[in-house]
């Protein structure tokens, strides 16, 4: 189809201390402790081994400073926090015994629990000492023990401040909570706004004391209560602003394990599997297992294939394209189940709804069609465009749906499920493609050649967050699932991942051929490790997603363009094409 030229989705825990002590300090006695704030070091006479024996025991072995090259005492302290996250509180026990080495100092300690025990004025002293009023609000910390001290050492780079607002904001919301609102509005005004940050914030939370009920508020402010998971998430950020030597961050061994396999996943580039890596062996995964070769064609349409898609679940496939009509194929048997030919002109795009359910197909007619999978019969036509119809998109619950067109008065429309419209957006701009993000927080939409720009919305408010000019044409936007990224096929022969929150690159995509016609790409295989695109030279390209390399080139179609591509999300061995060809190749 040639590209248009006019207007025709934290689960945290606390870690509990292991020290040579019994038990842990109360929480002022352990402020007052003599110990350092960061894990308290072994005696140099047995760097870290167990105390020597005597009368003709075994020997003492002499331990180094490292342990493979990696500092002993961060090994130490890392396998003691993950023992303990396994439940082998003695054997965590042991090892700090033995080593000499605590997890955390019982300051650490004193602020973890402060935290998780709503502490505020007590967490604030443990953490900064006791000159807090400093940062805005807040009192200077004494007690009948006498002073705080001079607080945990922070990680570089570690703003006081936004994280005396994080504190803050949870008191403030506890307050809110337990319907004290005279306390709570003192909190606002004195402890929260003279730090001076996110303004926006500040008015939700002032916003928050006109809710009527604490479930009311809990609704609102997106936020689990005191009694559930919120003071250990709160206790997992202030943790990375902490120095590592003081307080590690929550499940360290776990993190790193999950960076070295996606580490040995990045390095893998025909990776394909939904398996996790083992840790027991390097992983590296077969080329022959990865989907090199067509296996079949479906021959069904009279001409060019333009568009198609897999069902959520994977049991159907799509096709639409120039004979006007859409095949709906059950799979694996690839037996037409549905031939809808109710379109007056060529059909651009088929979108499933979450549930698979239905099917809405949009046509260069000016019309959009809804259609019962099971049954193939139509539910519903949309005749409010004046031009073609060229994308559709569907809300992550199924309950609405927008549709995208060159029309300018009505550029993108968002539809309820009975064919009512519930909102235009009307700009000088005709519509490419769009694209909901699957946590539908976004709607990201690309304009015409003519426009050359893509636009970011907040789709729950409606509203444009910003839009940015790329100078040159744009044929179709897809999400990751994470919806943190968006791919973008370019007519300069590149596709670009982009961050949708910022709009700067993150990667690059480069070989196939796109300059006069509408090229589509996917992201696909197991984990959206891959990214497929058609191409002008009728091959099909795919590329690893995480380091931009390009994996395969593969024999697409006999001639003409490779239009579009699909990866069936249900199995990463399986992927379709749509060419000029009139087929379709899996």
């Amino acid at each position: 189809m040639r590209l248009s030229t006019d207007g025709s989705t934290v689960n945290q825990t606390s870690t509990r201390s292991i020290s040579n002590s019994s038990s842990l300090s109360p929480l002022h006695k352990a402020a007052l402790s003599n110990s350092a704030n960061g894990a308290s070091h072994p005696q140099p006479a047995t760097n870290g081994s167990s105390q020597a024996h005597t009368n003709g025991s075994k020997p003492v072995r002499m331990l180094g400073p490292d342990y493979f090259g990696h500092d002993r005492e961060e090994v130490t302290r890392i396998l003691i926090q993950s023992l303990t996250d396994l439940g082998y509180d003695g054997a965590a026990s042991t090892l700090s015994r033995e080593s000499g080495y605590e997890l955390e100092s019982p300051s650490v300690a004193a602020f973890r629990s402060a935290v998780l025990e709503g502490q505020w004025t007590e967490a604030e002293g443990f953490l900064f000492g006791q000159h807090v009023a400093d940062g805005g609000g807040g009192v200077n910390l004494q007690n009948g023990h006498g002073s705080i001290g001079t607080g945990l050492v922070l990680a570089e780079g570690a703003d006081r401040k936004e994280m005396l607002f994080w504190m803050r904001q949870q008191k403030f919301l506890e307050l809110l909570e337990q319907r004290d609102l005279g306390t709570a509005l003192m909190v606002l005004r004195q402890e929260l706004t003279p730090l001076h940050q996110d303004i926006g914030k500040l008015h939700a939370l002032s916003s928050y004391i006109m809710c009527q009920s604490a479930d009311d508020l809990k609704y609102q402010a997106e936020w689990d209560g005191a009694a559930g998971r919120s003071r250990k998430i709160l206790l997992a950020e202030l943790s990375k602003s902490v120095s590592p030597s003081v307080m590690l961050s929550e499940h360290r061994l776990a993190t790193l394990l999950d960076q070295v396999k996606q580490n040995q996943i990045s390095n893998c580039i025909y990776h394909n599997t939904a398996k996790s890596p083992s840790l027991y062996s390097d992983h590296l995964c077969d080329r022959s297992r990865f989907p090199l070769k067509a296996v079949l064609e479906l021959e069904r349409h009279a001409d060019e294939v333009w568009y198609l898609d897999f069902s959520h679940d994977g049991t159907l496939l799509a096709t639409a394209g120039r004979d006007r009509t859409v095949i709906v194929y059950e799979v694996p048997s690839f037996a037409i189940l549905h031939t809808l030919s109710d379109h007056g002109e060529g059909v651009t795009y088929v979108a499933f709804s979450p549930d698979d359910t239905k099917l809405v197909t949009c046509s260069q007619d000016h019309r959009a069609r809804m259609w019962d999978t099971a049954s193939g019969s139509l539910l519903l036509t949309l005749e409010h465009h004046t031009h073609p119809v060229t994308t559709c998109s569907w809300a992550p619950d199924g309950q609405t749906f927008i549709t995208g067109s060159h029309d300018l008065q009505s550029a993108m429309c968002l539809w309820d499920l009975n064919g009512h419209r519930l909102h235009s957006w009307s700009r000088e701009y005709r519509v490419q493609d769009c694209a909901i993000t699957p946590d539908g927080s976004r709607l990201v939409a690309i304009s015409t050649p003519k426009d050359q720009r893509i636009y970011v919305y907040n789709f729950k408010t409606r509203e444009e967050e910003y839009s940015m000019a790329l100078k040159v044409d744009l044929t179709c936007v897809s999400i990751t699932q994470d919806s943190r990224y968006m791919l973008i096929n370019r007519s300069d022969n590149e596709i670009q991942l982009l961050d949708i929150g910022t709009g700067e690159v993150v990667r690059r995509f480069m070989g196939q051929r796109q300059g006069k016609f509408i090229i589509r790409s996917r992201l696909g295989g197991a984990g959206e490790n891959f990214v497929v695109s058609g191409s002008e030279d009728s091959l099909i390209y795919i590329w690893h997603k995480e380091n931009g390399t390009l994996v395969e080139t593969l024999e697409g179609h006999k001639s003409g363009c490779v239009n579009a591509v699909a990866w069936n999300a249900a199995d990463p061995c399986m992927f379709a094409s749509a060419g000029d060809d009139h087929k379709v190749r899996m």
